[in-house]
């Protein structure tokens, strides 16, 4: 990973989506269900993308009028300067994350270790520099889990168990913050690149017709986000559909 000391946010084309009077901060938005969230929240929240600089990040944030921050999730160490600017954020959504398939006897300890870093506890530190500026706002936080998080995958052993710890800080964090709402989505399979890399490991021939469309994901998201303010989501699980005949 690489750090980008004392980096803020940078600002991408300005358009009228910029104007937006809410702001929602998206991890993880350079492609697949992040870059598909980007385009859902667009048209209501002044955007706010986070990730390692790359040219698919600057893209997006060009097309939809963002900021970028640069962000990466395993150096915690620069995550408070990098958000230090924001003083109320509406929403905060947790996107980003690895997997690393393999049952338990293949998997290594440095792939725990960063499996953990970018899916646990990135996102706490994330969660912890933002909380001043989440709860000026009485903000939503949305953690994009997964499926794995509620009953374990065969071939996906330290994915599930970040999984697992991300529900639990969610859980945590929704009992200890009254002032923000706190939802974890569970999605089953989505058509993405990790979802590529899965089924190559599992020696399977890749249909995206078996699994969810990455705006499938991207459009509850932006539902959760629009919960009238007198409810509460605390969980979604979505899995796909199947071919419809």
């Amino acid at each position: 990973h690489s750090a980008v000391p004392g980096a803020g946010p940078q600002v991408g084309r300005v358009s009228g989506m910029q104007r937006r009077t809410h702001r929602a901060l998206v991890t993880g938005a350079s492609r697949g269900i992040g870059a598909a969230i980007a385009e859902a929240l667009a048209p209501h929240y002044t955007l706010l993308l986070a990730g390692r600089p790359s040219e698919r990040l600057a893209e997006v944030a060009t097309r939809w009028g963002a900021t970028t921050v640069p962000l990466d999730l395993g150096d915690t160490d620069q995550i408070t300067a990098a958000v230090a600017g924001l003083t109320e954020l509406d929403l905060l959504v947790h996107n980003a994350g690895v997997a690393y398939p393999g049952r338990v006897g293949e998997s290594t300890v440095a792939q725990w270790r960063e499996t953990f870093e970018v899916n646990v506890t990135g996102p706490v530190a994330l969660t912890l520099a933002l909380l001043p500026a989440l709860r000026a706002a009485r903000g939503q936080v949305v953690f994009i889990n997964s499926g794995a998080g509620l009953n374990v995958s065969p071939g996906l052993s330290s994915y599930s168990a970040s999984k697992f710890a991300l529900k639990a800080f969610a859980d945590s964090l929704r009992i200890d913050e009254p002032l923000l709402r706190v939802t974890s989505i569970h999605p089953g399979r989505v058509d993405t690149t990790m979802q590529r890399d899965l089924v190559a490991y599992e020696g399977g021939e890749y249909d995206p017709t078996q699994f969810l469309a990455p705006q499938t994901v991207a459009q509850v998201v932006a539902q959760v986000a629009a919960t009238p303010p007198d409810g509460h989501t605390h969980q979604v699980v979505i899995r796909p559909r199947g071919p419809v005949r």
